[in-house]
């Protein structure tokens, strides 16, 4: 049996595909409304296939509780945030979690990490836990994207380290029990590495594009066009530029390497800080097309999408939140109207739950989140000022970063 510790967006659909595959799975988490919700035949977050997958995972036994289970295989899924002052990883909630396993673990349980964290925090400060007990320790990072969670979760490469080949090969017939990708294993620095550098590299290479976006903006030259005939060459891949990063990964992972190595990461330091910069960015381009349709009213702007990405309901780190406290803070308090169809709570201020009750109260509209439902009704955008931070308007007039 399989002990999976911590059923958010990585633990939950991971426990189960397991106990899709014929794994026997019991899911664990503090919070018992969260269980109580999973008990009851309910998933508690949006997913393509997610649904179906729970279903399917519940005839086939997973049971969910709030207890840690005496077994020989834990994979620990718990957040990994980090310090934003010091901008190490708080390694705080995968401590306290392996420290329950290890009241209940049997001798020679496997304790898989499959948290994020930053090269050399399970020898820091997981593998001085054990002290003399035969448990062995590995590290599985995640690969898996909001959206696009239980395709790469068949279909994406894995990364196993473990101190014991024996070990690896036998963490790996778990994940080979539904990973059609390549599972490599190899040591437990070097999988906590690739993660953060594979997330780092996306990051830089935003970066990258949101810098040249401000610098052609200064000129008033067209980065999706210069992008566009770059990309041509047979060497060039640059990505777009957007409002800002959000999510779990792209937004936080790289800032491990610039708080472990702070004298050597430069690159990715400046990168970090120009993906953070966006948001304000976009607010500075709201003002300035105000000021020259001669809008001065802020409360006739609306704000379109609060996710962090497209088509899902996740706000982790969304560069719209990030935009508004900063107009919050430059406002005394938020007048946008503010719109997102996958988000049914309410979550801030002057949020409508309408796409044509929003369009109605709004002149000047910012895409913050390209949603498929914005881009099948660009048409209902007509006779409005729009800023669309995506390139994915194609009416007359539109303004861009």
């Amino acid at each position: 049996m399989i002990n999976v510790i911590g059923l958010g967006y990585i633990g939950l659909p991971t426990a189960l595909m397991m106990a899709a595959h014929g794994i026997e799975v019991v899911g664990t988490d503090h919070n018992e409304e969260l269980i109580r919700t999973l008990s009851g035949g309910h998933t508690t977050f949006e997913e393509n296939g997610l649904e179906e997958l729970f279903q399917t995972a519940v005839e086939r036994g997973i049971r969910f509780t709030a207890q840690y289970q005496a077994t020989d295989a834990y994979i620990v899924s718990v957040p990994t945030p980090y310090d934003k002052f010091s901008k190490k990883v708080d390694a705080a909630y995968v401590v306290a979690a392996v420290k329950e396993v290890l009241q209940v673990a049997v001798q020679g349980a496997v304790i898989v990490i499959e948290s994020t964290i930053s090269p050399g925090t399970i020898n820091k400060y997981i593998r001085p836990l054990l002290a003399e007990k035969d448990i062995h320790l590995a590290h599985a990072p995640e690969r898996i994207i909001p959206g696009n969670m239980l395709y790469e979760l068949i279909h994406n490469n894995r990364t196993i380290g473990v101190d014991d080949r024996e070990i690896g090969e036998k963490v790996k017939k778990y994940y080979a029990s539904f990973c059609q990708g390549e599972i490599v294993v190899t040591d437990i620095c070097t999988a906590e590495m690739t993660k953060v550098v594979e997330n780092t590299y996306r990051a830089v290479n935003i970066a990258f594009a949101n810098e040249l976006a401000k610098i052609c903006r200064h000129d008033d030259m067209d980065v999706y066009e210069i992008i566009r005939i770059c990309n041509m060459h047979p060497r060039v891949n640059i990505l777009q530029p957007g409002p800002g990063v959000g999510g779990h990964c792209i937004s936080v992972d790289p800032w491990f390497l610039v708080g472990d190595y702070p004298s050597l990461a430069k690159v990715i330091d400046e990168s970090m800080k120009t993906n953070d910069s966006m948001p304000d960015f976009v607010l500075n381009r709201i003002y300035e097309i105000m000021k020259e349709n001669h809008m001065t009213d802020i409360s006739r702007v609306g704000i379109y999408g609060l996710t962090y990405k497209e088509n899902v309901d996740d706000l982790r780190e969304s560069p719209t939140l990030q935009m508004l406290e900063s107009m919050e803070r430059h406002l005394c308090g938020n007048k946008v109207k503010v719109y997102d169809p996958f988000v049914t709570d309410e979550v801030v201020e002057n949020q409508y739950h309408d796409l044509g009750a929003f369009l109605q109260e709004a002149d000047l509209v910012v895409i913050m989140v390209k949603h498929d439902e914005i881009r099948k009704n660009t048409d209902r955008l007509r006779g409005k000022i729009v800023l669309d931070c995506h390139n994915v308007c194609t009416l007359d007039g539109v303004y861009h970063l």
